[in-house]
């Protein structure tokens, strides 16, 4: 590949994927001040720049060692935005709040890049495709984090939302596993793609949780902003 079409492809995944993840986390330190924790805005979290909330582990290495062992779930994470559940006014209520809001906001992401979609129509030749495939996927990747995010596992968002939500005799012993939530995702996301490829078998949760709802949405966003 010569380097204006490396150029070219990098520019087109990561232009959406560090606006998108930028917003997600700045979303929820933003919510989390409005509501009565000013932590993260005191650290620099409420913020439009993308090296306050990248974790050299979680977004660039992890990603590319999980390539590098032939995984077809790519996994990665931001810095976890600080947030002081108990400065909250209501701390359980405003927990569900706080959660939804990353993924909220790449809904919203999703729904602006169908509308700006429109424009890039608008022109013609390179700079149209550019466009077109640079907006087509931050939709795809908005709409990714966002289901993502909501799988009901701490320390994912949905995770504290379904903590907030549950009744106690529930949402304790959930929440007693967000120590272990990560290690839980990568667990059931990694290892079965990498025994099954061993056995000939198709082992893909990702597949059958994550990306059926994200078609469903995407062809809903297009709908919804008028290109279908």
């Amino acid at each position: 590949m010569d380097p204006v079409s490396i150029l070219y492809a990098v520019s087109v995944i990561a232009i959406p994927a560090i606006l998108a993840i930028t917003l997600h986390e700045a979303a929820h330190g933003y919510v989390a001040w409005k509501l009565g924790d000013d932590t993260a805005l005191r650290l620099g979290r409420v913020s439009f720049n993308p090296l306050r909330h990248i974790d050299p582990f979680g977004t660039l290495l992890l990603p590319i060692m999980l390539r590098l062992l032939g995984s077809p779930f790519l996994f990665g994470y931001a810095k976890p935005v600080p947030v002081n559940f108990g400065r909250l006014r209501q701390p359980r209520r405003d927990m569900v709040w706080v959660a939804a809001a990353g993924p909220g906001i790449n809904l919203g992401l999703a729904l602006a890049s169908g509308v700006a979609l429109h424009l890039g129509l608008m022109f013609e030749g390179e700079i149209r495709t550019w466009l077109v495939d640079l907006l087509t996927f931050s939709i795809f990747i908005n709409l990714l984090l966002a289901v993502f995010n909501m799988l009901p596992l701490p320390p994912l968002d949905g995770g504290r939302v379904a903590v907030g939500l549950l009744p106690d005799v529930l949402a304790y012993p959930l929440a007693r596993l967000e120590r272990f939530g990560i290690l839980i995702l990568l667990a059931v996301m990694i290892l079965p793609p990498i025994l099954g490829s061993s056995f000939g078998l198709d082992l893909n949760p990702f597949g059958w949780l994550i990306l059926p709802p994200v078609q469903f949405l995407f062809e809903l966003v297009l709908t919804l902003t008028g290109h279908q």
